[in-house]
């Protein structure tokens, strides 16, 4: 399995032009202090979405897509099970390499056509064909065939834990055929033709959406349920936080520490703490000296005041991380081993390599804005001073840092990048694959790192997750060991999701299989 180089420029997009599309005709309406009941506000803190092709998109859209869009399966993190959801059956061969999925009847596009095998089976082609965002998740299908209306079957190449896949929270949407009768920039215009509970209705790109309620959604609606909601980009961490304690906003997140504590002691909101599948790890430059010396990524990894920045940066809503998978999902373990700030430790692997205090001098890359980030690069300077260390930190633009991680000359490169990470796929893989694996040309594997041992583990052990999952999470434990010892990252804290909400809001259940994704069918006004 790998990523398309594509995807990379999905991910850039953030800072694309803004342009209105989609329809004007009707005013943005917004709820009030008095609680109107029939709109719901998400007050979000970037781009709504980066592309309208529900085949493309892998990035902010996936709070938007899930709600107009929607997958066969839905993966429940709490319970590890499969919800049905336009699939309402599946089974699999022994081997893992024929799947058989039987549909739901009387379900309608938007548009009025009907969800069939023929839907299935055009979507996941088209989605493999661009060969854009999330699109390689579909890389073990070598054939869909068409059993009956309402069946259709699944033969991979190589045994591939087609549940998981036909869940995932990107790339796995039914669109209709009848896409096939629009122009070639229809998803660009700000269209959109899913299942779901939703409609769209308007659009501003980069800036706003406001979706309306599918009336023939084949899962019924009750009378409390919004008609319509707004996603609206607010990327001020004070106009959130003021929003929704006014009441203009109905649900937030990414709120600042200090926001969430005040917020808290005013009790005129509800703050809900959640774990997540969203972990920050800082990536060393394996191929450049003397990060190629694991005896110095282990003094460095050593050095990190990993409790301080739990409480310091993040304000407690954190977790230091064992390994590279975060807790609650399958492949985590307590077991593995985690690294402690040992200062002392850390200047005698240094002396062991051979490096004297005062000549090290490394380059940290961050996210500008990210105020998490910031605080902890200053922390962990803090500590490699006393070490003799010296550390520049560098806050860059997203698409600056990914330049200069993407050069071919490591003497040019970073030196540590830091990076957040969250799943695509409900899977170990979606980590050790896409952060660590070899690369012939770097796409995620910002360490540049290279292990054919831990590589034959990784890949043997997603093809197990199809047949007997015990064993896939022993092989994706023993990866991380190596990882553990080759120290390639530091794995730095597994961040918590913190909802901040209107007291008036109910019927929110976080599902980190799904990161930020509201499900809004499921909310009501009381």
């Amino acid at each position: 399995m790998k990523k398309k180089v594509a995807l990379i420029l999905v991910l850039l997009m953030i800072l694309a032009a803004v342009t209105a599309c989609g329809s004007k005709d009707t005013p943005a309406q917004q709820p009030d202090a008095s609680g109107q009941m029939d709109v719901l506000y998400y007050a979000y803190n970037s781009i709504p979405v980066l592309n309208w092709d529900p085949s493309i998109e892998f990035s902010n859209g996936i709070i938007v897509m899930n709600n107009i869009y929607e997958q066969l399966l839905r993966f429940n993190a709490a319970t590890k099970e499969y919800e049905k959801v336009l699939a309402t059956d599946y089974s699999k061969s022994e081997d893992g390499l024929v799947w058989t999925f039987k549909l739901r009847e009387g379900v309608k596009f938007h548009d009025g056509t009907p969800f069939n095998a023929e839907a299935v089976k055009y979507s996941i082609e088209r989605t493999r064909e661009i060969g854009q965002g999330a699109a390689f998740i579909w890389d073990a299908v070598e054939e869909i065939k068409i059993l009956d209306d309402y069946t259709v079957e699944f033969v991979l190449s190589y045994p591939a834990p087609l549940d998981i896949i036909a869940s995932c929270p990107y790339a796995a949407f039914m669109m209709s055929p009848s896409l096939e009768d629009q122009p070639d920039d229809w998803f660009e215009q700000g269209n959109a033709n899913g299942t779901g509970p939703y409609k769209l209705q308007q659009t501003t790109m980069g800036d706003e959406v406001i979706l309306t309620r599918n009336e023939d959604y084949w899962g019924g609606w009750g009378d409390k349920y919004f008609e319509k909601v707004i996603i609206k980009k607010v990327t001020e961490t004070s106009s959130r936080r003021q929003m929704i304690e006014t009441g203009e906003a109905d649900i937030t997140t990414e709120l600042p520490a200090e926001d969430i504590e005040a917020l808290k002691s005013s009790g005129n909101v509800v703050v809900e703490v959640v774990p997540s599948f969203t972990n920050l790890m800082a990536f060393f430059n394996t191929q450049k000296a003397p990060l190629n010396d694991v005896r110095v990524r282990k003094a460095l990894s050593y050095a990190m005041p990993y409790d301080d920045v739990v409480e310091h940066a993040m304000g407690g809503y954190a977790k230091q991380s064992i390994g590279a998978i975060p807790e609650g999902m399958w492949g985590h373990s307590k077991d593995l081993y985690q690294y402690k700030h040992d200062l002392d430790k850390a200047k005698e692997l240094l002396n062991e390599a051979g490096i004297k205090e005062g000549e090290l001098k490394l380059l940290l890359t961050y996210m500008s804005g990210d105020e998490a980030e910031k605080k902890m690069a200053e922390l962990y300077k803090a500590e490699l001073s006393k070490i003799g260390v010296e550390l520049e930190i560098r806050a860059m633009p997203w698409e600056s840092q990914w330049d200069m991680a993407m050069g071919t000359d490591p003497s040019s490169q970073q030196d540590i990048f830091v990076m957040y990470w969250w799943n695509d796929l409900a899977t170990p893989y979606s980590y050790l694959y896409s952060l660590f694996h070899t690369e012939d040309s770097t796409l995620f594997n910002l360490s540049y790192y290279k292990n054919p041992e831990y590589d034959a583990l990784i890949d043997g052990a997603h093809e197990n997750s199809a047949v007997d999952i015990e064993e896939a999470e022993r092989g994706f434990i023993a990866a991380q060991e190596i990882l553990l010892e080759d120290a390639p990252a530091i794995f730095i804290y597994d961040k918590n999701t913190v909802w901040i909400k209107s007291p008036s809001l109910k019927g929110h259940v976080d599902n980190p299989s799904y990161p930020y994704v509201v499900f809004f069918n499921k909310l009501y006004r009381e």
